[in-house]
């Protein structure tokens, strides 16, 4: 029968490349396939929300030199031209004469801050302290990256792995429409048959030009976030080695994960913050020195003149707005307490809801491979009866549906376990360029911290190093 003679070429047809195998995903001819490392390297390098955090790190990093200032000297300078005029009466003569100067004056003003308090100090602990917790956000933002770099190459390979799929399926369907044709002109079938046909192939082409429209957007998802075209890509690594006890990864999560340390330095900096705002209320002393010089231009009367004093201040009342600024640290300091509670419960959170995805894609992976065997061989079963006449069309191609849907489920269950499975990872705060153990070269968080915490001026030598950082950090 016609059946018989297209049987191998459609069950050849029907079975579609899996991941299994060494996959190529052939999409711009290149002759390296990329692996998934080096689409992580790149994203790591490509990322403009990697750069974004970054220099809001180095802002933070200059907070503390901000700080730190605070308790160096300052050295200032103000000058004045003033012109005046005046008249004069004598008492003796009663004549008048007018008096008129141009006075020319300059002056030097040294300050060095003796006693705050301690504010100053707290001030410079409560920035250290932001620093750290900006740090930890870094890492946060880095996993992130690095997960949707991994969600954007298996949805490229899943998304290839569709189209391949609906184009076998087309070739199938194409014959069976064939077939179907040259059954009802020798009268084997009717022309509900052919229509029955027509109708799967119809429906098939929409399947292709779907699964050819998501590979575009998947496609567009991989340039943005990995910052080129793929080009051909290798099937994905064997899965990351994960602990199998829940409970341990929860606390491991608990312990290690950038969102808890980044709150938990934020909780330290607020609590800072309360000791600053007390540490405001104590009065001030301040060493000043200054040089004075003055030259009448008129008269040609110059004059120098030079103090050195110690000035000490404080306010006395100020209509509450001292308690006021302690109170509104404290509540900040309860809210960063409150967030701590927060963020603890959603790492715990996170890392039960990632394990469960994570056995659920295995769970649907495994059940998939069952459906496809089972599938099959119900696919070639019906087919041969067909063949027999004890089949119809109809029961042909719903067999071949079935098992198109099966070897779909499979597709989506393996870019599922890859996610879920590095989904883990970033539930517990280990994925990382470090963790992924990454062959590039890292952001050093303490380059421009140690260049800048002691406040260099642009003229000294490490004013100077600090210079070619910033030059470098903008070229790249």
């Amino acid at each position: 029968m016609i059946l018989s003679k297209i049987r191998k070429t459609a069950e050849k047809s029907i079975r579609v490349s899996g991941f299994a195998a060494v996959v190529l995903v052939s999409l711009g001819g290149v002759a390296r396939a990329d692996t998934l490392a080096d689409a992580l390297v790149s994203a790591y390098k490509h990322s403009g929300l990697l750069e974004q955090n970054r220099a809001l790190l180095r802002a933070a990093d200059e907070d503390v030199a901000a700080a730190g200032a605070a308790l160096e000297p300052v050295l200032r300078w103000t000058a004045s031209v003033t012109q005046s005029w005046g008249r004069t009466r004598s008492a003796i003569s009663g004549g008048a004469q007018d008096v008129d100067s141009l006075v020319a004056s300059g002056q030097l003003i040294a300050e060095l801050l003796l006693y705050d308090g301690g504010a100053t100090s707290l001030g410079i602990e409560v920035a250290k302290e932001t620093v750290l917790a900006t740090r930890q956000t870094l890492i946060v933002i880095e996993q992130q990256v690095m997960l949707r770099g991994v969600t954007a190459y298996m949805g490229v390979i899943e998304a290839t792995e569709f189209v391949q799929l609906r184009q076998n399926n087309m070739r199938v369907l194409t014959q069976e429409l064939s077939a179907a044709q040259n059954r009802f002109e020798v009268g084997e079938v009717t022309r509900t048959d052919v229509a029955l046909a027509e109708a799967q192939l119809a429906q098939a082409r929409s399947g292709l030009a779907t699964a050819e429209g998501n590979l575009e957007i998947a496609i567009e998802e991989y340039r943005n976030v990995i910052g080129r075209k793929p080009g051909s890509l290798s099937a994905p690594p064997n899965l990351p080695k994960l602990s199998g006890d829940i409970n341990a990864a929860k606390g491991l999560a608990v312990r290690l994960h950038p969102s808890m340390k980044s709150v938990q330095h934020r909780v330290a900096a607020a609590d800072l913050s309360v000791k600053r705002a007390e540490a405001l209320k104590r009065p001030n002393v301040v060493a000043q020195g200054a040089l004075t010089l003055s030259d009448n231009l008129d008269s040609s009367n110059f004059s120098t003149g030079a103090s050195v004093g110690i000035n000490a201040g404080g306010t006395i009342y100020q209509g509450g707005a001292r308690s006021s600024v302690v109170r509104a640290a404290q509540a900040r300091r309860d809210a960063e307490r409150g967030n701590l509670h927060i963020v603890r419960n959603d790492i715990q959170q996170n890392v039960g809801i990632a394990y469960a995805q994570l056995s659920s894609a295995r769970a649907s992976l495994s059940a998939s491979d069952g459906q496809i065997r089972a599938a099959r061989i119900a696919f070639q079963g019906v087919r041969e009866e067909a063949t027999l006449g004890a089949r119809t069309t109809l029961d042909v191609l719903d067999a071949e549906q079935s098992l198109l849907d099966a070897e779909a489920a499979r597709i989506s269950a393996q870019s599922q376990l890859y996610n879920a499975a590095y989904g883990v990872l970033a539930a517990t705060g280990r994925l990382t360029a470090t963790g992924l153990r990454l062959p590039v070269q890292q952001y050093d968080v303490n380059e421009y911290y140690n260049l800048v915490k002691n406040s260099p001026t642009s003229t000294s030598k490490q004013g100077a190093q600090l210079d070619r950082v910033l030059k470098r950090l903008q070229k790249n």
